[in-house]
């Protein structure tokens, strides 16, 4: 049977080899993202600052989520499934 560290790597692997393909996928989302804002019940205001937004969303994501991540989710995980 696998330990927690083995799922643990075995994850925080999965997590590091998914990072570019999740970059890119934030940034196909803005069309749909922005759609789905619309259907929020906020004034015109909200939606503009929204849209607006979506200018630096994906570049600060990018800032985010990098290489190097893989070892605090590892962290992370492994604490919680410790619970």
């Amino acid at each position: 049977m696998a330990t927690l560290e083995d799922l643990a790597t075995k994850g925080a692997t999965k997590y590091g080899a998914k990072i570019p393909t999740m970059k890119r996928s934030y940034r196909a989302a803005e069309a749909r993202a922005k759609t789905g804002y619309d259907a929020t019940p906020f004034g015109p205001t909200r939606k503009a600052n929204y849209k607006d937004a979506w200018k630096y969303m994906p570049d600060h994501y990018d800032l985010m989520v990098k290489a190097g991540l893989e070892a605090k989710w590892r962290d992370r995980w492994t604490s919680k499934m410790r619970e």
